[in-house]
Parts: C-alpha cells; sequence; structure tokens
C-alpha cells in the first residue's frame, strides 16, 4: 500500500478550476517531485494535502486513512508537515524555540502548570530541549540555537524551517520550492540535506520546485501539472525527456 493515495482532487475558485482531477500514488521513502510551469495549480495541491483548501472532489488517503477535508492542524497529527515557498519562521525566536513549537503535538502540560512552574513543566521542558537540539545537530544548527531566528543566513533559515517540520515527526514531508532565492553552493547544500533527511529519517518527500538540477538530481519521481491537470507521470528522467513537457516550460 502506497504512503500517500490521491484520487481524482479537484478544486475550483469561482470559475477556474484550479486543479483537474489530480491523482498520484506515493510510495514510502520515495523522493517525489511535482513540477510544472507558473500557475500549474502545484501550490494548490499541497494547500489541498494540507487542509488549507478544501476540494469539491476526490480523496486524499495516508497510510489507508482518508483525511480530506480534515484542518490544517489536525492533517499535522495525521502526519502531513510542510514548509512554504516564502519562510515561515518565527523569526522574533530563537532557533531552539522554532523546533519546541514544532513538537507540541508531543509534548504537553496545562496552563496551570506553565503559570506556577509545577515539576511536570521543568520535566517537559527539558525533554523538550533535548530533542529540539538533537534535531538541530542533525541540522548542523545547534551552535546557533539561542540565535534568533531571523540573524540566520538564508540557506540556514530553509534548514531551520525543515527542522521544524520534522519535529512534529510527519511521515511524509513536504516542501515547496525549497532552492527559491538561493545560490548554487546553498542548493547543492540543500540537496545534500534533503537526501540526508530522507535516509536518516526513513522520510517520504514530495517537493514542489523550478530548479531542474536539484529535480534532476534527487527526485527518483515526477508528476507534471499543466493547467490543474496532470500532463505527464514517471520517472524523472523520461519525464523531463517528454516533448509535452519540454513544449509546456519553453513552448513550440
Amino acid at each position: 500500500m502506497a504512503l500517500l493515495e490521491v484520487n481524482n482532487l479537484s478544486i475550483s475558485f469561482g470559475g477556474l478550476r484550479a486543479v483537474d482531477n489530480f491523482s498520484v500514488s506515493i510510495e514510502k521513502g520515495c523522493l517525489y517531485g511535482l513540477i510544472g510551469p507558473n500557475g500549474a495549480g502545484k501550490t494548490t495541491v499541497f494547500n489541498l494535502l494540507t487542509g488549507v483548501y478544501k476540494p469539491n472532489e476526490g480523496h486524499i488517503r495516508l497510510e489507508g486513512t482518508d483525511i480530506t477535508g480534515h484542518a490544517p492542524a489536525e492533517i499535522n497529527r495525521d502526519g502531513i508537515a510542510r514548509t512554504f515557498q516564502n519562510i515561515r519562521l518565527f523569526k522574533d525566536m530563537s532557533v531552539l524555540d522554532n523546533v519546541k513549537v514544532g513538537l507540541h503535538n508531543k509534548y504537553r502540560y496545562s496552563t496551570l502548570t506553565g503559570v506556577f512552574r509545577l515539576p511536570k513543566y521543568f520535566q517537559v521542558e527539558k525533554e523538550m530541549n533535548e530533542e529540539a537540539m538533537s534535531l538541530l545537530k542533525v541540522f548542523d544548527l545547534d551552535s546557533e540555537a539561542d540565535f534568533l531566528a531571523s540573524n540566520l543566513p538564508y540557506g540556514k533559515q530553509r534548514k531551520l524551517e525543515i527542522a521544524r517540520a520534522m519535529a512534529t515527526a510527519p511521515k511524509l514531508l513536504l516542501l515547496d520550492e525549497p532552492a527559491a532565492g538561493m545560490n548554487p553552493n546553498e542548493t547543492e547544500e540543500l540537496m545534500n540535506t534533503i537526501h540526508f533527511v530522507r535516509d536518516h529519517f526513513d522520510m517520504t518527500i514530495l517537493l514542489i520546485e523550478h530548479d531542474m538540477k536539484l529535480v534532476s538530481g534527487i527526485c527518483e519521481e515526477l508528476t507534471v501539472l499543466n493547467f490543474g491537470q496532470i500532463l505527464c507521470q514517471g520517472k524523472t528522467k523520461e519525464v523531463l525527456s517528454n516533448p509535452e513537457v519540454i513544449k509546456a516550460y519553453i513552448g513550440d
């Protein structure tokens, strides 16, 4: 059974069919790419998968469980986490605290415990700090744990956003244009980071990306969207050499 099964997913905004009968099957442990020209509907698909939008038609199943129409927080608890095209960190919080925010599903204490600093508060905070620092070390950010997130260079902010998403212990990680705004060296480092996350955490990753070097370098399979519809699906090398895909990107 595939980790993610999407069948005939569709949504309209007014008279515009933004996504039309989108279907995909992603196996556990796969590095999967969703590509297409600007305005093809890629981020809309991500918003459907994460509950930001509710589909007009179709079904989303994660490990066989139907999660269609669930709220974003519920879908995160179900096991899907995401990053955004425009980095959305808590920039006035420390690097460590950004990751601790992602641990909210796992560690809990009552408001009363927090207000009066009861023993459980210190125990839970200690455990959260240790787990957050462990994650930061994986991403080589542990030495900057006390920095404000806004003071990190761009490439490290991207890493921090991935680390925060990983703190929610997802089964499926969605990356929305993770290489946007990066220079070639940062992109190369990002490719290594994505490979490491997949291998180290036994993670399944679905990403949107325009950088074809990154796509061809890490994605094992691709779906190409054009005008909200699937243009092509299959192994990366075959998809990128498809004449219809080339035409969609650069024209006749």
